[in-house]
């Protein structure tokens, strides 16, 4: 039974790995790179920090929704670098080196999960629930940080999904308990 599964997570891996080869050869496209690069430099922290800071302006109860927002983020962040740091699965373009072109700079050596998209969906979905107004910039943006992240060759698919659940989870627990 053992062997047998390694071969499925072999194919799965293999499969992944091709995915991730032919979306970064997208980025060599240079008005594409630059709106991945853009993307993810928007996805690193200053759309969010604006965001949460934007609060007491958006909505009436603004200075508890920026508390919930901090709290969640620091919460979510904290979670996310514990997981990072114990999976230690390497960026693509480290693993297959040559093979995956990495087209931004990598800010550690691992990959698991994509920080920028859990924040990315975290804080679509309490924009969802508190400023729906704002889904119409939010939602693109949080799609295409997402697929920045595998087209610059610093991520995984699975990374990505990772992080959208991650975000998604974090999200959920912050309206459950905070509203």
């Amino acid at each position: 039974m053992r062997p047998r599964l390694l071969g499925v997570f072999d194919r799965l891996d293999l499969l992944e790995w091709q995915f991730c080869q032919r979306a970064t050869r997208l980025s060599l496209f240079r008005p594409w790179r630059l709106t991945l690069q853009a993307a993810s430099k928007l996805g690193d922290w200053p759309v969010w920090v604006a965001l949460i800071i934007a609060q007491p302006w958006l909505v009436p109860n603004g200075n508890f929704r920026l508390i919930q927002y901090t709290v969640t983020a620091l919460i979510a962040v904290g979670v996310y670098r514990f997981v990072k740091t114990r999976l230690c699965r390497e960026r693509p373009f480290i693993t297959y080196c040559g093979g995956i072109q990495c087209s931004e700079p990598a800010r550690d050596r691992y990959s698991f999960p994509s920080g920028h998209t859990m924040h990315a969906v975290m804080f679509t979905l309490l924009v969802a629930a508190h400023t729906p107004w704002l889904l119409p910039i939010v939602v693109p943006l949080a799609v295409l940080i997402a697929i920045s992240r595998v087209g610059l060759g610093l991520h995984y698919v699975s990374d990505v999904l990772a992080g959208a659940a991650m975000g998604y989870g974090f999200a959920l627990l912050s309206l459950a308990i905070l509203g």
